[in-house]
C-alpha cells in the first residue's frame, strides 16, 4: 500500500484520433534517395581540421566492412524525420550497417511512416486541447506489439518490426527502416524512458511489457558491441542523452564480463555538439584501449547522404 496522498492517473478515458485524419509535417514525397558516388570530392578538401575528420571516418567505415566488423548506427527520432530512412536502407545492402540502436522517437516517426506515410504532427498546435500523441494506430498497435513481444521473448525493435510486417501499407512499408531492417533479420533495438514517448500515455501501455522488451534489448546491444573490438565503427546520430548513456554502459558491461573491447572507431554525428555525446562516444570509450573518436558537425539531411556517398561501391 503506497503512503503517497496522489494516486497514478488512469489513462483508461484517452480520447485518440485516426492517424489517417491527423496531419504530418513529414510525408514520403519528402524522403531522401540513396545519394549517388562523390568520386574525388574527399580529395579535393583542404588536407585540416575537420575535413580530415570525415576522411578518417569514411575510411574506419570503409574498413569496419572489409574487415566485417561491426558497423553500429545509433539515432534520435530526428534523424528519421529527416527522411533518411531510404539512405540507411542502401547503406544495410551496401554492408555499411549491421546493427540498429534507436530511442523511442525514432520507432513512432517511422512506424507511422509505414502505416500511413506521414508523421511528426504540429505539437504546438495540438497540444492546447491535449490532443499531442494521441493517434490511435500509433498508441494502441506498438503497445499491442510489445505486449504480444514480451510474451515470445522478443525485444522491442524486433517485435516492432514483426508488427510493421504484418499491418503496414504495402505501398508504404519500403520508407520504415524498421520493417526494412526486420526484412533483412538486421537487430534494430530500442531504448525507452518511460514517459518520454507518446504511447506510453495511452492504457494499453504495459509497463511490464515496455521494461522487459527494452532491457532485452539492451542486453542484445551488448551483444552486438562486443563486435565492434578491433576495427568495428559506432556512429551516434541525433541523440544528446539516451543513447550515449546506453552505449556507454554497454561498453562497460561488455569489458566488465571480460570480452575484449579495444581499437575500434566512435563518430557522433549532430548540427551541435553536446557534452554527452563528447564524453560518451568520442572520449570516455578509448580510455586506456586505443581507437579514435570523432566528432563531425553539420546537419543529419546533408551529412548522412554526404557520408553516404563517399564510402566506397
Amino acid at each position: 500500500m503506497s503512503r503517497y496522498s496522489h494516486k497514478p492517473l488512469d489513462f483508461t478515458g484517452l480520447q485518440t484520433i485516426s492517424l489517417r485524419d491527423r496531419s504530418g509535417k513529414v510525408r514520403i514525397e519528402h524522403f531522401a534517395s540513396p545519394p549517388p558516388d562523390l568520386p574525388g570530392f574527399l580529395d579535393s578538401l583542404p588536407k585540416i581540421l575537420a575535413a580530415d575528420s570525415l576522411r578518417a571516418v569514411v575510411a574506419a567505415v570503409a574498413e569496419a566492412r572489409t574487415r566485417k566488423r561491426a558497423i553500429i548506427w545509433g539515432m534520435g527520432g530526428h534523424v528519421i524525420k529527416c527522411g533518411l530512412a531510404p539512405v540507411f536502407t542502401s547503406l544495410i545492402d551496401r554492408g555499411y550497417a549491421t546493427a540498429f540502436m534507436t530511442n523511442g522517437s525514432t520507432t513512432i516517426h517511422d512506424f507511422e511512416i509505414g502505416i500511413a506515410g506521414a508523421t511528426s504532427e504540429d505539437v504546438e498546435s495540438v497540444l492546447p486541447d491535449g490532443r499531442f500523441g494521441s493517434a490511435a494506430e500509433t498508441g494502441q498497435q506498438m503497445n499491442d506489439a510489445i505486449r504480444t513481444g514480451a510474451a515470445d521473448g522478443l525485444g522491442m525493435g524486433e517485435s516492432l518490426g514483426r508488427r510493421l510486417h504484418e499491418i503496414a501499407d504495402p505501398t508504404l512499408r519500403e520508407h520504415s527502416l524498421q520493417w526494412q531492417a526486420y526484412q533483412r533479420s538486421i537487430p534494430f533495438t530500442v531504448h525507452v524512458a518511460v514517459g518520454t514517448d507518446t504511447p506510453h500515455t495511452f492504457p494499453e501501455a504495459s509497463g511490464a511489457a515496455i521494461g522487459e522488451c527494452t532491457h532485452r534489448d539492451f542486453r542484445l546491444l551488448c551483444s552486438l558491441v562486443r563486435e565492434l573490438n578491433e576495427g568495428g565503427v559506432y556512429l551516434n546520430v541525433g541523440s544528446a542523452v539516451i543513447l550515449p548513456e546506453v552505449f556507454l554502459k554497454a561498453v562497460s558491461v561488455v569489458r566488465n564480463l571480460g570480452y575484449p573491447l579495444r581499437e575500434f572507431t566512435t563518430v557522433n554525428m549532430d548540427f551541435l555538439q553536446h557534452y554527452r555525446p563528447s564524453a560518451n562516444v568520442v572520449h570516455r570509450p578509448h580510455a586506456n584501449a586505443g581507437g579514435k573518436g570523432y566528432a563531425l558537425t553539420g546537419h543529419h539531411e546533408i551529412m548522412i547522404p554526404l557520408l553516404a556517398a563517399l564510402l566506397p561501391a
